[in-house]
């Protein structure tokens, strides 16, 4: 599909598009260690409180209480190439990854109900992301007849939060069949800015850009409920099935805007209210013995990312979700090896891309322009490899584990077009001088730049548990 002409129409960028799938439309996946180690694979065994953030019907399968914290350090790299150049940058966050714990109820009854267990899980995650692509001197833009400047570089800077809160119960019928249930509270805290610059060729000097209605923040709130069921084919073989509800968010967004006609350039701020895919997930499990375990999780997008229409900007989000939105499913594949004491973990992961490929103009290197499709625009497949340890102490536990995703996408930039309304305008402004008392100068553009991104993740996890 060519959209060219109508990509982000209106006041809609990369940052908004990219956001409502890769956050919004997510599920915070940092686990505890075993979790992680296991690529989020314990759909069909459950057991502990990362049950809640697959299958709420794993609760049912503890038999004893636990309670453990996770320490997350979080690593980032991005690389983007443009023009036979590359920009790489990384960073790294620590952060208290998650909190979980389940309270075990026996039943001392003669039916079949054995056990009533209540769950707790805190999952947080960050969102840092900086992506920096390099510029071209032959792409030229002109002020006037007496000023022209070439493209020095753009970046995308997004810093911020996205947790899950969720509270559950889980019950076991007679070791043979488990179910549950969930509530679960998200936050997130997102703050993001769309910056180019550019290099004078009258005297070297550098402007910045900033997008119109950018920088902004956004502090949101969401809330999903799941239901669950685990069953035991035989005392080997195990079965699992959970639903969670789209996430209903409400996004509160604060924006600088440019050259308004009446008041000139300023901030305001806006309420959306957005609604994600519904998901459903099948599990499926094999325990050998009590040495080793097997399991097996897909999740399938069964919905697509929606707004609650306001006005013209989120019917023009629902319409390109409609025309280039596809639902989105993940393998999760995970194992552990019990020697004694010791655990040994590892796993596999594989998210499809959510987007069709989509067809934009685009800038070449000397500054000509073209129509060319990308099957990875915005966002792309993501592959995750982990391996864990971890040691029983019998009344205190602790795990470690390490995980590797990586990802490579088109990251389309620049394109902005002026029209004297901030409803509709996306040009991109420099900074009133008050040296001169003149207006900053506007790029405005038909066309993107699209730099390729690749995204390397590296995660470590250590975590301390106590069962009592």
């Amino acid at each position: 599909m060519s959209v060219s002409a109508a990509f982000f129409a209106q006041a809609q960028d990369v940052s908004i598009l990219r956001n409502t799938v890769d956050v919004y439309s997510s599920t915070p996946m940092v686990g505890s260690s075993k979790f992680n180690a296991m690529a989020g694979a314990n759909g069909a065994l459950g057991g502990d409180a990362s049950a809640l953030l697959t299958n709420p019907a794993g609760l049912g399968v503890a038999i004893s209480g636990e309670a453990s914290g996770t320490l997350s350090i979080a690593g980032n790299k991005n690389k983007s190439t443009w023009a036979g150049s590359a920009v790489d940058y990384s960073q790294t966050n620590t952060d208290l990854g998650n909190i979980g714990g389940v309270i075990a109820f026996p039943l001392m009854t003669e039916s079949g109900w054995k056990f009533i267990n209540i769950g707790i899980n805190h999952s947080n995650q960050s969102l840092d992301n900086y992506v920096e692509s390099p510029g071209s001197n032959g792409l030229i833009y002109d002020f006037d007849v007496d000023k022209s400047s070439s493209l020095a570089g753009h970046a995308y800077d997004r810093y911020g939060n996205l947790s899950k809160t969720s509270f559950g119960v889980g019950a076991n019928y007679n070791h043979n069949v488990y179910i549950g249930a969930g509530f679960n509270f998200f936050n997130a805290s997102i703050d993001q800015s769309d910056k180019a610059a550019f290099r004078s060729l009258q005297n070297g000097s550098l402007e910045y850009f900033d997008r119109q209605s950018t920088p902004f923040s956004e502090r949101s709130s969401g809330f999903s409920a799941s239901v669950g069921v685990i069953g035991k084919l035989s005392p080997n073989f195990r079965i699992g099935g959970a639903i969670e509800t789209p996430t209903f968010w409400r996004i509160d967004r604060g924006y600088n805007y440019y050259n308004d006609p009446t008041y000139g350039d300023g901030s305001d701020g806006e309420s959306r209210d957005l609604t994600t895919p519904l998901k459903a997930t099948v599990s499926a499990a094999f325990v050998a013995s009590k040495n080793f375990s097997l399991n097996v999780d897909y999740t399938l997008g069964l919905t697509r990312p929606k707004y609650k229409v306001v006005t013209g900007i989120e019917s023009e989000l629902n319409s390109f979700f409609k025309d280039n939105y596809k639902n989105t499913s993940e393998v999760r594949i995970g194992a552990e090896y019990r020697l004694k004491q010791l655990r040994l973990r590892g796993g596999y992961s594989f998210m499809s891309n959510p987007f069709d490929a989509l067809t934009v103009s685009r800038f070449n290197a000397d500054g000509s322009a073209g129509d060319q499709s990308y099957s990875n625009m915005l966002l792309n497949n993501r592959n995750l490899a982990s391996f864990g340890l971890g040691y029983d102490f019998k009344s205190f536990y602790i795990d470690a584990s390490y995980q590797y995703v990586t990802t490579t996408y088109s990251n389309p930039f620049l394109r902005g077009i002026e029209t004297g309304d901030p409803g509709t305008d996306t040009a991109y402004y420099s900074p009133y001088n008050n040296m001169t008392d003149t207006p900053g100068n506007i790029i405005s553009s038909n066309s993107f730049v699209v730099s390729e991104v690749k995204n390397n993740r590296n995660n470590f996890f250590i975590t301390f548990g106590w069962k009592f």
